[in-house]
């Protein structure tokens, strides 16, 4: 098992509790945490822009990446989502187990 912490931001509490919802439904993760509101400064399309965001701390493993991703890519309302996993290297065995027995595919 190799746990991951998956991170992206969407533009609204409405995105973010639709996105997760769909990401713990579709067991692509254990648990999704939405976070209070953010302001994101980045450069897109040679502009440097501002957007309030709700970041999302998506708890899932390796195995389980390539769904959020797809998952992610099919619900997100941007058109390049920030899409970033971490590896998680070290946490309470007891939770690091559950997020691996959540993410399972059961037939």
């Amino acid at each position: 098992m190799e746990p991951l912490l998956v991170l992206t931001n969407v533009p609204d509490l409405a995105s973010a509790e639709k996105l997760a919802r769909a990401l713990v439904e579709r067991r692509a993760a254990a648990c999704v945490n939405l976070l209070p509101g953010c302001r994101s400064i980045y450069r897109w399309q040679g502009a440097v822009e501002t957007a309030d965001e709700i970041p999302l701390l998506i708890k899932t493993t390796a195995a389980a990446y390539a769904e959020v991703e797809a998952v992610v890519r099919a619900q997100h309302p941007y058109a390049v989502p920030e899409l970033v996993a971490v590896p998680i290297t070290h946490g309470l065995p007891a939770y690091l187990d559950w997020v691996a027995k959540e993410t399972e595919k059961h037939d």
